[in-house]
């Protein structure tokens, strides 16, 4: 028998020997079907509004309007860059390295349609590793879009105010079919051949976090610092905006872990409440942290502790219990902070909006803490009887994981970022730069 792992945002809702997987009928499960749709709005709402508002309320006045469109467009973009091919690159069977065809246009999307039901599907089908949903694949298929389409939204974070808006839209489509795709077939898809020897990631530490992080550092340092770094007044415009954003952001990521269940289920329930309580203390711990640096603590440092805390509990909340959600929560805030303060003061690199400060580090603390702190029976089936536990050879499993998701991001975004420099160009001209994106680039501006 093929030893099995339990995925998470690849939606593995129950793990069982491939001779059974291929005789099993799927079956609707309503509750989970119920959950799902929730959990997918949820997920959504992270980058329209909630991202969205997070970023624009944190660059000056002049690049508002351009900061919340780049959330909106990109939202547009990968929404059918996703139909199109992305899906079918990321979970059609194809290899352990990729996806197929199959879904191209969401070809065969249909075939489970019986008296007007969408029925349930089989992940994976044909493969060593079948797995049987109790989901219609519309709805995974939608829940992994919006997966798809906040991850290069994040990067936005790491170039604001200063790269043109058709180089986004060019970097969006390439970037979400040549790195986003590939990562999660490897780390999601049923026979990926990071899952496969037995790295986990629960809701996207590694897919959408490290990744994006890494990309975003890689953009920040091609397309250079904006004008003025460390000598104009780049305070935010708006810390209002940015709190409500990450108020959104907060309350959607229970879509994006518990949602990473699969279903309504026990797991689903613990995954939700861990996510409250590392976000708590990853607040706390920033909140503090400035405190002793500063000496006083600000809001704009208590919400990107909160989504630092977001982010580290994010490929583990479905692994770890809650005492161990608090210490990861705590680890993450510090390191966020230190990194998104201290390390980019002194190496000087220009992260606007610490895009890599947060998720990068964020992402890597967390994929590193589940090889320590998982908890066997949450992840525990038949086929696996004691599940992922935390250990040091499942900490140097993760710390594979990140490496290869940290090198793959890091070559093909600097090509794809090099190209586009090459024929449109990446980056706005210094009087646009002055004047603002938002007259510039889009001919509006807020009063």
């Amino acid at each position: 028998m093929s030893r099995f792992r339990v995925a998470s945002a690849a939606a593995l809702v129950f793990a069982i020997a491939p001779d059974a997987a291929l005789a099993a009928t799927p079956q609707i499960d309503t509750g989970d079907t119920a959950w799902m749709l929730v959990s997918t709005a949820l997920v959504l709402l992270m980058t329209i509004p909630g991202l969205g508002l997070f970023y624009a309320g944190m660059v000056r006045k002049k690049n508002v309007l351009a900061t919340l469109i780049q959330s909106f467009a990109i939202c547009c973009i990968v929404s059918l860059v996703w139909m199109v091919a992305g899906y079918s690159l990321a979970f059609g069977t194809g290899t352990p390295w990729i996806g197929d065809f199959s879904r191209v246009m969401l070809h065969g999307i249909a075939d489970h349609f019986h008296h007007g039901v969408d029925d349930a599907f089989v992940l994976g089908a044909g493969s060593s590793n079948p797995t049987v949903m109790t989901i219609p694949e519309s709805v995974y298929m939608m829940f992994q879009m919006t997966f798809a389409i906040i991850t290069p939204a994040l990067i936005a974070g790491s170039f604001a105010e200063r790269m043109k808006f058709s180089a986004l839209c060019v970097f969006t489509v390439f970037w979400s079919l040549l790195v986003y795709a590939p990562v999660a077939h490897w780390v999601w898809s049923p026979i990926g051949w990071v899952g496969g020897f037995g790295a986990v990631d629960f809701a996207g530490g590694t897919v959408v976090h490290i990744n994006s992080g890494i990309a975003g550092l890689v953009t920040a340092l091609v397309i250079g610092k904006r004008n003025g770094y460390k000598q104009d007044d780049l305070s935010p415009f708006n810390l209002t905006y940015a709190i409500i954003g990450a108020a959104l952001l907060w309350v959607g990521w229970f879509g994006f872990n518990a949602g990473s269940a699969g279903g309504a289920n026990g797991r689903a329930g613990m995954a939700m409440l861990t996510t409250q309580v590392a976000a708590a203390a990853g607040g706390l711990a920033w909140m503090i942290a400035e405190w002793i640096h500063s000496r006083k603590p600000t809001a704009l440092g208590i919400i990107s502790g909160a989504v630092a805390g977001l982010v580290a509990i994010t490929p583990a909340a479905g692994f770890v219990l809650p005492g161990a959600a608090v210490l990861i929560g705590l680890i993450a805030g510090g390191i966020c902070f230190w990194a998104s303060v201290i390390l980019k003061h002194r190496l000087g690199y220009d992260d606007s909006l610490d895009a890599f400060g947060v998720h990068g580090v964020g992402g890597i603390t967390g994929a590193l803490l589940t090889g320590l702190f998982a908890y066997g029976p949450l992840s525990a089936t038949d086929a696996n009887p004691s599940g992922t536990v935390g250990s040091l050879v499942q900490f140097v499993r993760q710390a594979e994981a990140v490496g290869i998701t940290i090198v793959w991001s890091v070559v093909v975004t600097y090509l794809l970022l090099k190209a586009i420099d090459l024929t449109i160009g990446l980056r706005v001209s210094r009087e646009a730069e002055l004047e603002g994106l938002d007259m510039v680039l889009h001919g509006e501006r807020i009063n």
